[in-house]
């Protein structure tokens, strides 16, 4: 099974208990262990209300956290500057999520499938 890592609407999803969502995690956690960007903890931690510290922080915890390395970031910003020229606005902590999958070799599991047009390695959401 291939290496995946959520992005934080996934992440989201889980931590509301989306049915689907803790599903589906569960089910590839059995094969390895998710991955998310360190991007995604600070998006989630960002979101968080109070009361859901600690089991927001508890499944964080659980997950691989990939941090954004300087090839990482330059990937991200080749991104944004490829999209640019197209005409299509790329977020940078998208971006820099997408370039994660790429130089880690991962999938990236998302609900936003429009946030990603580099879709070789995106994977939607059950």
């Amino acid at each position: 099974m291939a290496d995946y890592l959520l992005d934080s609407d996934v992440i989201i999803w889980c931590l509301r208990g989306q049915k689907e969502s803790v599903d589906f995690v569960r089910s590839i956690a059995e094969e390895s262990l998710p991955a998310c960007s360190s991007l995604s903890v600070l998006e989630v931690e960002l979101g968080m209300k109070s009361g859901e510290e600690e089991a927001t922080r508890s499944f964080l915890d659980s997950l691989r956290v990939v941090g954004v390395s300087k090839s990482t970031a330059r990937k991200a910003a080749d991104y944004i500057r490829t999209y640019q020229r197209k005409g299509r606005a790329i977020d940078f902590v998208d971006a820099a999520i997408a370039a994660t999958c790429v130089e880690e070799g991962l999938i990236l599991v998302t609900y936003n499938l429009k946030h990603y047009p580099m879709s070789d390695f995106v994977k939607r959401a059950p």
